[in-house]
């Protein structure tokens, strides 16, 4: 009975904090922006912003460097403008002079102090050090020699010196990984600065209760404006944790939240038409909301032929592997099974939406039993006859794509058993090489091509890279190196899409679609992007 009543007494404590923030005249009530987040967060530490909704939390409360509008491109944030050097290896950056932490009792007098560069200093030291084991290591760990790469010039100078030439360098400080701390909050909570953050973003922390519920209140000192007006516009966010997603549903059908992320399948026909409309009696009363989500959904082979796995399966030819591409029919696919959520995988392994993506320049595959028959036949196995079975893994929330896949492949004479695993399971066997055809998706970091391509760079081979087919192309890596001598988008894209057709050719993976960001919002909320990493957004949402 104690604990129980411990419960209630803190349960009623956030409700009296949360009303008591929230209170306003009644002539103007707050405007609180209600949401839910169906897979716990984490960690509020940018640090550990690994995840996508650990990545949404984080970018309401934190700034860096730059950030990227809706289209992707790069724009100033903290740093107000910039200087690159010495043939693309010195950043310098000058910062706003008009950027404050969010007030904390540590600070001096409780106020919030101005962000500096030894700030930027501390936070990118703090994303290398091995003690902090950070999972956005990453970012730096392979473009700057040590921690000396960074470098206060001045209190409003701050320098970075990369040990090698990358193109991409500006939209990559956009991740969250690379927002600003500071150094004395960080020290005094050590591990706990995961739950007690202090940024300098549009809405500083109010309260969480893993599990239940976390909310935000309007950082009143945030330094970014729009038509003269100070953002954000909101009073506060509140964020519900509603694991089951048919529940929260019902909860946004009430009006209880103001917006509703993805369709689950289970639930998805009755939302949707097959061609991804809304359903006549949900017309008008919410907005549907779809957008180009930087995610390739594929499937992979493994083509390292020193391997006995890789030498029993056909796969190892290239012929079969472009019978399987021609094979399935991926329009079919995404308006069967998808409800028109996505788009046909017929270009390359860089996904719609991406800068550089052209489908006229990539020639992918298009849906022709016949050219995967005549494949087959060339191959030595006419209607697939003495074809062995080839095994295809993936996990069960996959299972109903792939059994689509493996009926469109046995329909010209290739035979597959369909293997399901548990995902961390998958990804520790294609790690290990240990299997030789399974489903997989790439999610992008930061806006630029090259974080695709990499995929495919020998030097990456798995496990200590993300090259999990071992392809290998001597012309491919001379291509990608060749990237990063240059800095014009357009000659870097035109280079990006001879590497993409590479992979085409020799068809280490199959496209199977490009994917879309889906979201529900209420009439009432207005100012809510999209954008192709599906980053959440909101200072700029007004709520009428």
């Amino acid at each position: 009975m104690l604990a129980s009543f411990k419960n209630i007494k803190i349960s009623l404590f956030a409700f009296v904090v949360f009303a008591t923030a929230c209170q306003q005249k009644a002539s103007s009530p707050k405007k609180v922006f209600k949401m839910n987040i169906d897979v716990g967060v984490t960690s509020l530490d940018p640090a550990f912003a690994r995840n996508q909704m650990n990545i949404w939390c984080v970018n309401q409360l934190f700034n860096g460097l730059t950030q990227l509008d809706s289209n992707l491109q790069t724009q100033p944030a903290i740093a107000k403008n910039w200087e690159v050097k010495a043939n693309g290896l010195v950043y310098v950056f000058h910062l706003r002079n008009d950027v404050y932490f969010h007030d904390h009792e540590k600070f001096k007098n409780g106020k919030g102090r101005l962000v500096n560069a030894n700030d930027f200093v501390y936070s990118f030291r703090r994303l290398i050090d091995p003690t902090v084991a950070s999972s956005g290591a990453w970012i730096f760990n392979d473009k700057v020699s040590d921690s000396s790469a960074f470098q206060a010039i001045n209190d409003s100078t701050f320098q970075i010196t990369l040990s090698k030439p990358f193109p991409a360098f500006l939209s990559l400080l956009t991740v969250q990984y690379c927002s600003v701390v500071p150094h004395e909050i960080v020290n005094f909570y050590g591990k706990d600065f995961r739950n007690h953050p202090v940024g300098t973003g549009p809405f500083k922390f109010s309260y969480w209760k893993e599990g239940e519920v976390m909310t935000f209140l309007k950082n009143d000192h945030y330094f970014e404006k729009e038509n003269n007006q100070k953002l954000p516009y909101l009073d506060a966010v509140k964020i519900s944790f509603i694991n089951d997603k048919q529940t929260a549903f019902l909860e946004f059908v009430k009006k209880n939240l103001d917006c509703f992320f993805g369709i689950d399948g289970s639930y998805r026909n009755d939302v949707l038409t097959k061609t991804g409309e809304l359903r006549e009696k949900y017309q008008g009363r919410f907005r549907l909301a779809k957008a180009p989500y930087l995610n390739t959904e594929y499937l992979g082979m493994l083509l390292d032929t020193t391997l006995p796995i890789v030498q029993q399966s056909a796969t190892k030819d290239k012929r079969i592997r472009q019978a399987i591409n021609y094979a399935i029919d991926k329009e079919k696919m995404v308006s069967y099974l998808q409800n028109n959520i996505g788009t046909a995988g017929h270009a390359g392994f860089i996904p719609k939406g991406m800068p550089g993506f052209d489908e006229q320049k990539v020639i992918g595959y298009h849906y022709d039993p016949k050219k995967a028959k005549d494949l087959l036949a060339a191959a030595g196995y006419p209607n697939g006859k003495g074809l062995p079975t080839i095994t295809l893994n993936t996990t069960n929330t996959y299972r109903d794509l792939i059994e689509f896949v493996q009926n469109e492949l046995s329909a010209v004479g290739i035979n597959t058993k369909v293997e399901i695993h548990q995902g961390s399971s998958l990804r520790e066997l294609i790690a290990k090489k240990n299997v030789s055809f399974f489903r997989g998706s790439w999610i992008a970091d930061y806006p630029d091509a090259e974080n695709y391509l990499s995929v495919f760079y020998s030097k990456n081979f798995v496990p200590n890279g993300p090259n999990y087919t071992h392809f290998s192309s001597k012309k491919f890596d001379a291509l990608f190196e060749q990237s990063f001598q240059e800095n014009n988008d357009s000659n870097r894209y035109r280079i990006y899409q001879e590497m993409d057709n590479l992979i085409m050719e020799e068809a280490p993976v199959v496209i199977l679609y490009y994917d879309q960001s889906v979201k529900l919002i209420q009439n009432n909320i207005s100012g809510l992007p999209s954008n192709g990493l599906n980053v959440l957004d909101l200072k700029r949402v007004q709520k009428k």
